[in-house]
């Protein structure tokens, strides 16, 4: 739990850092454009790595909180009927978000950012290597995992998680 909080909190604190960053971005260009008539070139392509990493990272964390988008209805009906049949819903579910983030998020997210990083590809204004905008995809996604694994693991019974821990 202690490893838990600790990611949360460094996710809380970076999605916060990167949002302000993004809204100061926005800010400037909007100054730059209106009021000194001289758009600023840098701002615009800022704002979208920016935008990028808020998002994922924040989906990340909405994930981890499990305030995502999701279809309850069946669960609650699960839920009123049979706790333990609800339970291996949830852990379906989980295993699902699991290899959906594995296999989308993190092995193509790294092989996106390992063609970026390969090609020497570098953003237009900025001149950044757009691998590093693109490390967002799979460090969402590893995230993501994390808390889905830690959601299986926190729900099984007491009895299970002693044998789990007897037989390490």
């Amino acid at each position: 739990m202690k490893v838990r909080k600790t990611i949360d909190r460094i996710l809380e604190v970076l999605v916060v850092v990167v949002m302000a960053v993004l809204v100061l971005d926005v800010v400037w260009n909007v100054a730059s454009r209106y009021l000194l008539n001289a758009p600023s070139s840098f701002s615009v392509e800022l704002a979208r790595y920016l935008l990028i990493w808020v998002g994922l990272l924040g989906g990340a964390y909405a994930s981890g909180k499990k305030e995502h988008i999701a279809i309850n209805l069946l669960p609650q009906k699960i839920q009123k009927r049979n706790p333990a049949k609800r339970r291996r819903l949830d852990i379906f579910i989980n295993i699902l978000i699991i290899l959906f983030a594995l296999f989308v998020f993190v092995i193509g997210g790294s092989r996106l950012m390992y063609i970026a990083f390969k090609m020497t590809q570098v953003s237009a204004t900025m001149q950044i290597p757009m691998g590093i905008v693109y490390l967002a995809l799979p460090l969402s996604g590893l995230l993501i995992i994390f808390y889905s694994v830690h959601e299986i693991m926190h729900g099984l019974p007491q009895e299970l998680k002693e044998k789990t821990m007897t037989s390490e």
